[in-house]
C-alpha cells in the first residue's frame, strides 16, 4: 500500500492546528465539486465561502476538512483539520511540502507563455522521472501553495507557475517555492493598467530571483529589450544567468523555424550541439517557448538531447492554441481554442498563427484587460495585424469596440459587449472550410464561444 500524502501528525505538524488521529489523505482540493476519496478539502474564503460546502466535500468522500471554524450543521466527530486560517494553512502546508521533497524544482514567470513553457516542461520531464506540475494556472497566492501541498512526496521533479496582477506579488510566492531553477519567459505591457509602466513590470519578473540562493541559474529573455534590467537584477544576486531567443548572445539560442498550417519545427543551438524539435501545433512563440524550456531542463541536470526527445510532438492544450476539428454538416471546420490569454503580444502571436492557416479565417476576439488607460491605444493598435490575419473579425467587450469600429464593412462579423451574446452569432456564421480563431483575456469569458462552437450539432458539447 503506498504511503499517503500526509498523515494527521504532519498535518498538525505543518500547520499547527488540531486534526484527529488516523486521519490520512492523499490529495488536496479546493472545489467541494470536484472533492474525491481521501482528499482533504481546504475550505478557503472568495468570492463564496468554502466552510459553506465542507459538508458536501464530506459527503463526496472528503477524508477531512481544513477549516478555521466547525460549519454549523456538521457531525461532532466530523474530520476536520482545525486552523487559525485557512490561507494561511494551506501556504504552512505548501512550505511543509517543500521542505521535505527532493525534488529539483522549476519556477516560471513571465507575462505571456509561462504556461505553455510550464506544460512543456511537464511534458519533457515526465518521460525521464516522476514530475509533479501546476494544474492549469495555478499561480497565485493559493495557487501556488495548494500546488506545492499536492507534490508526491517521490517527484523527482517540481514544475511550478508565479503570477502577478500588482507589485509585490511574485517576491513571497518565489519564496515560498524555493526553485532551483527559475525563468522569465518574456516582458511586456500585460497588467500595465496595474503596475504603470514597462520596466516596473520588469522589475516585478524579476523579483522571483528572491527565491534563488546565490550560485543558482535563471533562464532569462534575450531578445526582451529588458534583458538588460534583468540581467543587471540577476548579476546583483549572484546568479547564473542563461539567456535564451534568437538572439545571436544568447546561449540558448533559436536559430530556425518552419512553421506550417498545422505544425512547426524549431531548431535550438545550445553547449555546441543542434537540436531539432518538433511541436504539434504551428507558431514562433512555441518555438521560443520550448528554447526556454530546454534552457530549464538543462540548468536541472537533465541532458538536453533527451529532453529534446522526450519533449518532441508537444501538442498546447485547451485555451492555448489547442486545435479542434468541428464535424459540421457539409465538412469540417478548423477551431483554435486560444481562449485563455488575451494581452498583447499573445493576441499578436495567436494572429500570426492564424494567418497561416489555408480556408477563411474568422478572428473572434475579446477585450485585453488589466492595460488601464493604455488599453483604447492598444486594441486599436491591433489593426494591421488583425487585416493581414483574418477575412471576418468578430468583437467582445468595449475595448474590441474600437477596433471593430475601424474594420472594413467587408471584414465585419458581428459585435457584443459580452461573449453570451456573440457566442450564437458566430457559430451561425461558421461554415465548412473555415478556421476560427478564438482569443482574448480569461476575463472576457471567451470560452463560451468555444463551447457553443462545440455544441453545434453533430458535435460532443
Amino acid at each position: 500500500m503506498s504511503e499517503p500524502l500526509w498523515t494527521a501528525a504532519e498535518l498538525r505538524d505543518a500547520t499547527g492546528g488540531t486534526c484527529p488521529d488516523g486521519v490520512t489523505v492523499d490529495s488536496i482540493g479546493i472545489d467541494s465539486r470536484a472533492t474525491g476519496l481521501g482528499e482533504l478539502f481546504v475550505a478557503l474564503r472568495d468570492a463564496r465561502d468554502g466552510h459553506d460546502f465542507v459538508s458536501d466535500a464530506l459527503r463526496r468522500g472528503a477524508a477531512a476538512a481544513m477549516v478555521d471554524h466547525a460549519p454549523q450543521g456538521l457531525k461532532g466527530n466530523a474530520p476536520l483539520l482545525q486552523v487559525a486560517d485557512t490561507l494561511q494553512g494551506l501556504a504552512a502546508l505548501g512550505t511543509a511540502s517543500r521542505a521535505r521533497s527532493r525534488a529539483r524544482i522549476a519556477a516560471i514567470t513571465g507575462s505571456v507563455g509561462k504556461t505553455t513553457t510550464k506544460e512543456m516542461l511537464r511534458h519533457g520531464l515526465s518521460g525521464l522521472g516522476r514530475t509533479h506540475a501546476a494544474v492549469a494556472s495555478f499561480n497565485n497566492h493559493w495557487g501556488l501553495p495548494l500546488t506545492l501541498a499536492r507534490m508526491p512526496r517521490d517527484a523527482q521533479y517540481g514544475v511550478l507557475e508565479i503570477g502577478m496582477n500588482h507589485r509585490g506579488e511574485i517576491a513571497p510566492l518565489a519564496k515560498l517555492a524555493r526553485p532551483h531553477v527559475a525563468a522569465i519567459t518574456t516582458v511586456e505591457p500585460a497588467h500595465i493598467g496595474h503596475l504603470g509602466k514597462i520596466e516596473e513590470i520588469a522589475e516585478e519578473k524579476a523579483d522571483i530571483m528572491q527565491g534563488l540562493e546565490q550560485g543558482s541559474v535563471v533562464v532569462l529573455p534575450r531578445d526582451s529589450a529588458m534583458y538588460p534590467r534583468l540581467q543587471a537584477r540577476a548579476r546583483a544576486s549572484g546568479l547564473t544567468i542563461r539567456g535564451f531567443g534568437a538572439h545571436a548572445d544568447a546561449e540558448v539560442r533559436l536559430v530556425d523555424y518552419k512553421g506550417g498550417a498545422e505544425s512547426g519545427q524549431a531548431t535550438i543551438h545550445f553547449a555546441g550541439t543542434t537540436h531539432r524539435l518538433q511541436i504539434a501545433a504551428p507558431g514562433r512563440h512555441l518555438a521560443l517557448n520550448a528554447t526556454a524550456a530546454l534552457g530549464v531542463a538543462a540548468a536541472l541536470g537533465i541532458d538536453p538531447a533527451a529532453f529534446v526527445a522526450a519533449l518532441d510532438g508537444f501538442r498546447p492544450g485547451a485555451g492555448r492554441g489547442g486545435r479542434v476539428r468541428l464535424h459540421l454538416a457539409g465538412g469540417e471546420a478548423l477551431l483554435i481554442d486560444d481562449s485563455y490569454n488575451g494581452q498583447p503580444p499573445a493576441m499578436r502571436a495567436g494572429l500570426g498563427v492564424l494567418a497561416a492557416q489555408p480556408g477563411r479565417r474568422i478572428a473572434v476576439l475579446g477585450d485585453m484587460l488589466e492595460l488601464g488607460e493604455y488599453g483604447p491605444a492598444l486594441h486599436a493598435g491591433l489593426l494591421p495585424d488583425v487585416l493581414a490575419a483574418a477575412d471576418l473579425i468578430f468583437c467582445c467587450g468595449p475595448l474590441m469596440r474600437g477596433l471593430y469600429d475601424a474594420l472594413p464593412e467587408s471584414r465585419r462579423g458581428a459585435q457584443a459587449e459580452h461573449s453570451d451574446a456573440l457566442a450564437p452569432l458566430v457559430a451561425a456564421a461558421v461554415r465548412p472550410g473555415d478556421v476560427i480563431l478564438v482569443k482574448g483575456s480569461l476575463g472576457s469569458r471567451m470560452a463560451v464561444i468555444v463551447r457553443a462552437l462545440a455544441a453545434r450539432e453533430g458535435l460532443p458539447a
